[in-house]
């Protein structure tokens, strides 16, 4: 089983275990006291009886992470969490804690890691021309999240016998109001909007809350706009897929298991490739009811689409997509941003991102439908109803005093309750009170008051 051996000043219990590959090796842990010896011999005893024991590993965390990128990871995510966790492992996780033993993390260890990345620098915000930022605390509640799962899987394949990461003390992620354009705002962006991919692609994000990769994989078989459709209100666009950029490197590990299709770069030895996948989560697929405005700006889009197709016939490339290049190629993210920044700058509008069009939407829905949450999230696709709730909170609680103005007229405008007032607290407890404070206050005068009393008993 196990022994207690006393080195010097300190005792070292000495057992005997089986490792990975099945051969008999002996180890020695050191303590510095015979009662933390003791505690571990016996620890380790009722785990070999109990075939519990773990053996001891050298496996450090960036050996670990390989394997949970193979094993867990190419099963269970898709390419653009494949890309977003490949990224964090190598930024942040692989430079703080690559070289430590696996066995080596603690709580203690846990939390000395997120202190770490609480000053460290976001690595996006090293590239040139940018200002280096802090890791968000959103981002350190991402890395932790990530390392929970890992050695979730640590656990289950006994490299570990408890997940240290489950007790992680995460920075308080606080959620700001988001800056977003005004409807006026967009009305102004909009009358001076020239470019006509991005006119599109700002009408399907203010009306129809949709994210810029589900713009950019919408595709002409998924938009119905007949005339009785659009007469009838019932014109609509169905979300199932996205265009993204993803690694040549997650492709091929992941194979094409959400790919619907893989499209050829300018540059033969680019790295990465845009591609036609499916939908960020399930709750994406959705439907969404056109404006009449919208449904006919987007036939005039059609129309002038098909004269292209006319004009390059055989140079071009036919993908069935509503926002293209003029050859039919796909449009790649980044070209409707720029756009949009320019837009924004010849417009003298607040600086904003593309997606905070999707934000301004959300916004003016909720204004509209008077925070209707469940038809909010139809239109906007997310995967729970508290992301509305807590991203939109200060939209919500505006509306909220709604109900106070409500109230006031259903209930208090009655006279007769208007007349009413809080009940006041009568005289004669408030002269007691008084006394007795100022008995308390002087002595002399408690000793007068005890003597006036007690020749008032006698008479």
């Amino acid at each position: 089983m196990a022994a207690i051996v006393k080195r010097n000043e300190s005792y070292s219990v000495v057992f005997n275990y089986v490792d990975e590959t099945g051969k008999t090796k002996q180890k020695w842990e050191t303590f510095r006291n015979y009662k933390d010896a003791r505690k571990r011999k016996a620890e380790i005893e009722v785990q070999l009886i109990d075939e519990s024991f773990i053996p001891p590993s050298t496996q450090t965390v960036m050996e670990f992470m390989r394997d949970f990128i193979t094993l867990y990871g190419e099963k269970r995510w898709g390419v653009s969490s494949y890309d977003a966790n490949v990224g964090l492992i190598n930024n942040y996780i692989n430079p703080i804690l690559g070289t430590t033993p696996i066995q080596l993390i603690n709580v203690r260890g846990v939390d000395q890691f997120v202190r770490k990345l609480q000053s460290t620098y976001s690595v996006a915000s090293l590239s040139k021309g940018h200002t280096p930022k802090l890791l968000s605390e959103s981002n350190i509640e991402k890395i932790a999240q990530l390392m929970r799962t890992a050695f979730k899987q640590a656990v289950r394949w006994d490299l570990i016998p408890k997940n240290p990461f489950d007790n992680a003390v995460l920075p308080k992620v606080h959620y700001k109001p988001r800056d977003i354009w005004t409807a006026d705002m967009i009305r102004t962006a909009l009358e001076a909007c020239t470019e006509s991919k991005l006119y599109i692609a700002m009408n399907l994000s203010f009306a129809c809350s949709l994210r810029l990769g589900e713009i950019l994989g919408l595709t002409w078989s998924n938009v119905h706009m007949t005339d009785a459709d659009i007469m009838a209100d019932n014109a609509f666009v169905y979300i199932d897929k996205e265009l993204t950029r993803a690694t040549l490197h997650a492709i091929e590990a992941l194979g094409k298991k959400e790919i619907f299709h893989i499209f050829e770069p300018m540059k033969r030895d680019a790295s990465t490739r845009l591609i036609l996948k499916t939908t960020k989560t399930k709750s994406s697929v959705r439907k969404v009811w056109l404006p009449k405005t919208v449904a006919y700006i987007l036939r005039e889009w059609k129309k002038s689409q098909d004269e292209l197709r006319k004009f390059y016939v055989h140079e071009y490339e036919d993908h069935d997509l509503v926002i293209s290049l003029p050859k039919g190629t796909p449009c790649d993210g980044r070209l409707i941003e720029e756009s949009f920044q320019n837009l924004r700058t010849k417009a003298g509008l607040p600086r904003v991102v593309f997606h905070s069009l999707r934000h301004s939407s959300t916004t003016y829905k909720l204004k509209l439908n008077h925070g209707d949450l469940k038809a909010t999230q139809g239109d906007t696709g997310h995967a729970e109803i508290d992301m509305i709730t807590k991203v939109y909170a200060h939209i919500l609680d505006e509306d909220r005093k709604i109900n106070a103005q409500k109230f006031e007229t259903a209930f208090y405008s009655n006279p007769d309750l208007r007349a009413v007032k809080p009940p006041e607290t009568p005289e004669s407890v408030l002269e007691l009170d008084h006394l007795i404070e100022q008995l308390r206050r002087s002595p002399g005068l408690k000793k007068t008051v005890s003597q006036l009393v007690a020749a008032n008993e006698f008479n």
